[in-house]
């Protein structure tokens, strides 16, 4: 997270950069047109290791804020004067209007002081009113939700709950922020090669089907995947998504996020969603049923006598056969052979060669 860039916005369910970048160089040392793929891009970790080290490289990422977010990231070889100067214009105009509090969801009054919204509120009205969809306008969109946790005054680190009731020591004020976060993206976008950066392709898809990465394209594969562990994905953005006006609330963020998300937690699995024995049984799931069945079994009885009788049985069956979709997906947009290389548990990697049937 002090790495150049991938600073930029603290996401959650990041990895380490570095790990990557020596994960790609090794394999650079040792041959030739490597093609890297991250089936969970995320905020674009892997896509940016593989730009630093002269490699080509595609990710799929379906949560539609993060997406956005590894994009404007990735817009890091463009102009960073036009970036600055679209960023300052944006800041003086905001410095012209009229904050308002009133039309924000709950959450958002919760999380600041009037005062501060109204000046949060002044900085995304006039990025609204300058934005073109260009680099440099995506840039601004980002250097605006990137200082909203910094400028609350409550509980509001990078996880996936924000905590209204806890207040924190230090807060930065509104405009001092979004300028020291311009100067930071500005001097990291100058350190940046420009134009000689390799194409990184991001497609805003589901790991599940990797639809939009062409069959046989890639040979090396560097990915932290979602775990079964009922971290809410979602929720981890509903802050900046709230205050950026594309959701009202925590509801809405199933038909805005979760509906593209491999099945990680219970929030995506209420007892409609799915019935326990048909998911067991499909014939992908076929190489782990013996295992994962009794687990599933025991969950589904264990979880009554908990108060909150969550469905830990079916999102992990659910898991399984989202992972199970990925797997199938990577050999076909995978060459034989093709190195895989898994963030398993929140810290552990591990590697490992996969070949395909013909290989």
């Amino acid at each position: 997270m002090r790495l150049p860039v991938h600073r930029w916005f603290r996401y959650s369910a990041g990895f380490s950069a570095s790990w990557a970048q020596q994960l790609i160089a090794e394999r650079v040392s040792r041959d030739q047109g490597i093609r890297v793929f991250d089936p969970f891009a995320g905020s674009g970790t892997t896509l940016l290791a593989a730009q630093d080290e002269g490699v080509e490289s595609y990710g799929a990422e379906s949560h539609p804020f993060i997406s956005r977010l590894a994009r404007a990231k990735l817009a890091r070889s463009t102009d960073p004067t036009a970036y600055r100067d679209f960023a300052r214009t944006v800041l003086a105009m905001a410095k012209e209007r009229i904050g308002s509090v009133e039309e924000y969801p709950p959450l958002i009054r919760k999380c600041y002081r009037d005062g501060t919204l109204a000046d949060l509120d002044r900085l995304r009205l006039a990025f609204e009113d300058q934005q073109d969809n260009s680099p440099a306008s995506e840039l601004t969109w980002l250097t605006l939700v990137s200082i909203l946790r910094r400028t609350s005054h409550v509980g509001t680190a990078n996880w996936q709950y924000v905590l209204p009731r806890k207040t924190k020591s230090k807060t930065e004020e509104p405009f001092a922020a979004f300028s020291q976060q311009t100067d930071t993206i500005f001097r990291d976008m100058r350190r940046t090669r420009g134009g000689q950066l390799p194409r990184a392709e991001l497609i805003e898809g589901d790991a599940r089907t990797c639809e939009g990465v062409p069959s046989g394209s890639v040979n090396l594969v560097i990915t932290s995947p979602p775990y079964p562990n009922n971290y809410d994905y979602a929720d981890a953005t509903r802050l900046e998504m709230s205050f950026m006006r594309e959701i009202d609330g925590w509801g809405d963020l199933q038909q805005a996020v979760r509906r593209h998300l491999v099945r990680s937690c219970t929030q995506h699995v209420p007892n409609s969603a799915a019935d326990l024995e048909e998911t067991l049984a499909a014939d992908h799931l076929a190489p782990i049923r013996k295992e994962i069945t009794p687990i599933c079994e025991e969950l589904a009885v264990t979880r009554l006598s908990k108060g909150g009788k969550k469905t830990y049985h079916l999102m992990v069956a659910c898991y399984f056969s989202d992972l199970a979709h990925v797997w199938q997906a990577l050999r076909r947009v995978c060459e034989s052979p093709c190195e895989l290389c898994f963030v398993i548990g929140d810290s552990h990697p591990t590697a490992f060669t996969c070949r395909s049937s013909s290989g």
